[in-house]
C-alpha cells in the first residue's frame, strides 16, 4: 500500500487530503507544518521535520507555502521520494528548484489537482490554438477571503494553457491589475482579474471575446474535496513514475 506524507498538514488542504486518503483506503504516514503540533488524524501527529517524514513515506504531497518548498524538495531528494506540489504563488526561482529536483526524483507540480479544471485547461488550449489573436482572452477567478496570492495558481494554469495554444510566452503577454488610465487593451494579451470574498472554494472563467461574439467556459469548485481527491489520485500515480517533471495532464491522460 502506498503511504502518503503531507507537507502543510495543518492547513485546509492538508486536512482535506488526509480525509480523502482515508476514504480511499490509503495510508497516511504523517504530516508536517511550521508549528509542528496537533494531530492530522487519530494517532497521527503533525511534526516539524520534513526529512523524517520523507523517510517514512512512499510519496509526499505539498500544499504549504512557497518559502518551505526548498526544504521540502531537499527532504525528498535525500530520501529519494517523489513529491506532488500543489502549493501556489510560486515564482521563477521555485520552478528552477523543481526543474533541478526532477532530474533525480519524480515531481508533479500543478496549480490545480481537479479533474474538471485540467479538462478545462485542455479546452482552453484548443480554443486558443484555433481562434486568432483578434479574439481577446480574459481569465476571471474568485476565491475565499483568506487566499493570499493572486492570480490563483489555477488562473495561471489556464493562462499558460492559452499561451501554449497561441505558441507565445505568458509572461510577455500577461495583463494584470488594471487601474486608472491604462490605454487600450494590447492585441494578443491574456488578461487576469482576481476577486476575493466569502468562502468561495474556487471559481474560474475563461472568456474569448471578439467583435460581435463571445465564448465563455468555466469551472466552479463547490468544496475542497475535489482538489484533495485529485491530489491523492496524482500521488498514487506519481509513486510509480521515474524521475522527471510531470503535471496533472499526464495523470489523466490528457
Amino acid at each position: 500500500m502506498t503511504s502518503i506524507g503531507i507537507f502543510g498538514a495543518a492547513g485546509r488542504m492538508g486536512r482535506a487530503i488526509a480525509q480523502a486518503a482515508a476514504e480511499a483506503g490509503i495510508a497516511i504516514s504523517g504530516g508536517t507544518d511550521r508549528d509542528g503540533s496537533g494531530e492530522l488524524a487519530p494517532g497521527i501527529t503533525i511534526g516539524s521535520d520534513p526529512v523524517a517524514l520523507a523517510q517514512i513515506s512512499d510519496v509526499l504531497i505539498d500544499f504549504s507555502v512557497p518559502a518551505a518548498l526548498s526544504a521540502h524538495l531537499d527532504a525528498c531528494l535525500a530520501a529519494g521520494k517523489p513529491i506532488l506540489i500543489g502549493t501556489t504563488g510560486l515564482e521563477s526561482e521555485h520552478h528552477a528548484l523543481i526543474d533541478k529536483a526532477a532530474q533525480a526524483i519524480a515531481v508533479l507540480q500543478t496549480g490545480n489537482t481537479s479533474l474538471g479544471v485540467n479538462l478545462l485547461a485542455a479546452l482552453v488550449e484548443q480554443a486558443a490554438a484555433r481562434l486568432g489573436d483578434d479574439w481577446d482572452i480574459e481569465i476571471v477567478e474568485m476565491h475565499h477571503r483568506h487566499k493570499v496570492d493572486a492570480p490563483s495558481g489555477t488562473a495561471l494554469l489556464l493562462g499558460e494553457a492559452a499561451a501554449r495554444g497561441r505558441a507565445i510566452a505568458l509572461a510577455e503577454h500577461s495583463e494584470r491589475g488594471r487601474d486608472g488610465i491604462t490605454g487600450a487593451r494590447a492585441k494578443g494579451a491574456i488578461g487576469f482579474a482576481a476577486l476575493r470574498g466569502g468562502s468561495v472554494a474556487g471559481d474560474h472563467q475563461v472568456i474569448f471575446a471578439t467583435e460581435g461574439e463571445r465564448i465563455e467556459i468555466g469551472h466552479r469548485a463547490e468544496n475542497r474535496v475535489i482538489f484533495a481527491r485529485g491530489a491523492v489520485k496524482g500521488a498514487q500515480w506519481l509513486s510509480a513514475q521515474p524521475a522527471g517533471r510531470y503535471d496533472m495532464k499526464a495523470v489523466l491522460g490528457l
